[in-house]
């Protein structure tokens, strides 16, 4: 089968390159072209993936759910093919300092609650939707205090929640949100000292981001792609060091499932409307 199958990343970070140039690489080494674009941000991506100007798009769960409300209000089908491994099952935590006098979410009413980009699944969408499940109304009964670093990356970066973890360790703020891996990184990096702060709750598990073709994508060649990825081996000395820096050691099959509570909370906030479309009060890059 032949084919061109173009793929589109958000570049996060300098690495992105890397990845992606290599992964284009060794796709080829296995007869399969792939190239690659990359978008300073989702929700442009989103809109070219629905659009039909790129096949593939590496999507934040943000990413997906926007993705999915566009699609279903044209008629057209998405695929999420695939996902890391470290992708399933994160959790979203509201830690305080560990001599703080608060020990349920009940207690953070009228106090300030640090969080991470206005666009973050984990460190705001998720943890705020936590709140208003425990009867707490963000920016009501709780103050918010908001670390808009990387508007448009979903939270594909360690900035707001480290800004939010500082806050939270300076006596800033009484409560912080972060992903659960970035609360033991910020304890190995001296920004939360182990033994210094605690977890008050948590979310239930989710899954984080999706490989998604896209409704142009020719669906031999999405089956080949998926076939190579499963295939592609952390022994490989060539994939290694790219399954490294993307952070996996193998790729799973794409599941939806685990993606429930953030689409509730997008519902929630009417941070997207039913058919994707931006609420005029929400920041849009």
């Amino acid at each position: 089968m032949t084919g061109t199958l173009l793929l589109g990343a958000v570049a996060y970070d300098p690495k992105v390159v890397t990845i992606w140039e290599g992964f284009r690489s060794w796709f080829g080494d296995h007869g399969l072209d792939v190239d690659y674009l990359l978008y300073s941000h989702y929700d442009r991506q989103v809109e070219d993936l629905i659009a039909g100007r790129i096949d593939l798009a590496w999507n934040s769960p943000l990413a997906w759910i926007r993705a999915e409300r566009m699609a279903r209000a044209r008629g057209l089908a998405l695929r999420a093919v695939a996902m890391r491994d470290t992708d399933r099952d994160l959790r979203s935590l509201v830690v305080v300092r560990a001599d703080a006098d608060l020990h349920s979410v009940a207690d953070l009413r009228g106090r300030t609650v640090a969080t991470g980009a206005v666009d973050s699944p984990q460190a705001t969408l998720l943890p705020l939707a936590l709140l208003r499940d425990a009867g707490l109304t963000p920016g009501g009964d709780v103050e918010v205090r908001r670390f808009d670093v990387g508007v448009g990356l979903h939270g594909d970066h360690i900035g707001g929640e480290r800004e939010a973890a500082q806050a939270l360790r300076a006596g800033r703020v009484d409560a912080a949100c972060l992903i659960d891996a970035n609360l033991l990184a910020f304890g190995r990096e001296g920004t939360l000292p182990p033994g210094s702060v605690r977890v008050l709750a948590q979310t239930e598990p989710y899954d984080h981001c999706t490989m998604t073709a896209g409704p142009a994508a020719d669906p031999g060649l999405v089956e080949q792609f998926g076939k190579l990825l499963f295939g592609m081996s952390y022994a490989d000395p060539v994939a290694r060091p790219l399954l490294d820096l993307e952070g996996l050691k193998r790729w799973l099959p794409g599941r939806t499932d685990r993606y429930a509570a953030l689409d509730r909370a997008v519902t929630d906030t009417g941070f997207y409307d039913p058919d994707g479309a931006f609420d005029a009060g929400h920041h849009r890059p």
